[in-house]
């Protein structure tokens, strides 16, 4: 690397620590470039979602997320990121470019990239233990610096009905049943959510979970769900606004688990556009989009902790010279 950027194996770590962000079906849909000064996101389209995810929305977030990790990553290690969202509107999969300044992490820095490793989806049932009301206004502070608002859900009844109502339209979807297929129970693969990370559903659950797979293992601690539940949205609707909701839920989620608690997305109840906007009307009062949900709240102990999924190499992701345009390569 020229002077001025970190070196390469600091960069190929930082570029794994983002890898570790959370992806609707872990299909992990970023690709990334890294030129002289700069670092680029890019959406990886050919791992779109056409039955579960038609608008690419949740596939921007994840990105969104990726990007969020990355910025954590980096400035863990000393290099602070300066942002351009969306740098070329004519090249709208071109999500971020990153150019990177010299920076002393903090504490809070090094903690929240520690977090990168530790967080994981946590399907389970959680504790009776409450969550205490600062941590959900830290959540609230951390998301309002990104651009997205973090909202505590109250009244579960809507969220459970559109939860339901998503859930009955995938199953009679034959398109959406194969897909979620091709993204379940994977063994020996990079991607996709394998059987062991999916606890079985019960009757008395409020959101019925994806059927990814039969799951391989039981949880002994299943008993009622006592997460708080929480509702990340964005005062606009467009590819920036969700790639900076997906920042966001990166910055909630290594906060959440910083402190120790457990936490899980939620973003099938608004997969299906008349639920999503049953939503922004009936949580949100129509003054943000809602873009997911999250669970947050203390794990059970009496069982063991969900194992990591599986990620893609950072050496399968990167973009050539090739892949790219004569503009593009020379870009900041």
């Amino acid at each position: 690397m020229d002077r001025g950027m970190p070196d390469d194996n600091t960069v190929k770590a930082a570029l794994e620590l983002a890898g570790r962000a959370p992806s609707v079906h872990n299909v992990q849909p970023w690709r990334w470039r890294v030129a002289d000064h700069s670092i680029h996101l890019y959406l990886d389209t050919r791992r779109a979602l056409p039955a579960t995810d038609p608008d690419n929305r949740d596939i921007v977030i994840s990105c969104g997320a990726a990007l969020g990790h990355l910025s954590v990553a980096l400035t863990a290690m000393g290099w602070a990121p300066v942002i351009r969202r969306i740098p070329d509107p004519a090249e709208p999969d071109h999500l971020a470019s990153l150019t990177l300044i010299p920076h002393r992490p903090t504490s809070l820095d090094i903690e929240l990239s520690k977090a990168i490793t530790v967080r994981r989806t946590d399907r389970r049932h959680y504790t009776s233990w409450p969550v205490p009301p600062g941590y959900l206004s830290l959540f609230t502070e951390r998301a309002a610096a990104l651009g997205a608002v973090v909202r505590r859900v109250d009244d579960r009844e809507p969220v459970i009905v559109a939860a339901q109502q998503a859930n009955r339209i995938h199953a009679a979807d034959e398109s959406y049943r194969f897909e979620l297929a091709m993204w379940s129970g994977r063994h020996g693969s990079a991607d996709g959510v394998p059987a062991r990370n999916v606890p079985p559903g019960g009757p008395a659950d409020d959101f019925p979970p994806r059927a990814f797979a039969a799951a391989e293992f039981t949880d002994p601690a299943r008993g009622p769900d006592h997460a708080e539940l929480l509702v990340i949205g964005t005062s606009a609707d467009d590819r920036l606004s969700r790639l900076r909701a997906g920042e966001a839920i990166s910055s909630v989620l290594l906060t959440a688990t910083g402190i120790g608690l457990a936490t899980c997305l939620l973003t099938e109840p608004l997969e299906v556009a008349a639920e999503r906007a049953g939503i922004r009307n009936d949580l949100l009062s129509d003054t943000a989009y809602p873009q997911a949900f999250l669970r947050v709240g203390w794990a059970p102990t009496s069982a063991d902790f969900p194992p990591h999924t599986p990620r893609r190499r950072v050496d399968d992701l990167l973009i050539c010279d090739d892949e790219v345009s004569d503009d593009q390569k020379f870009q900041p």
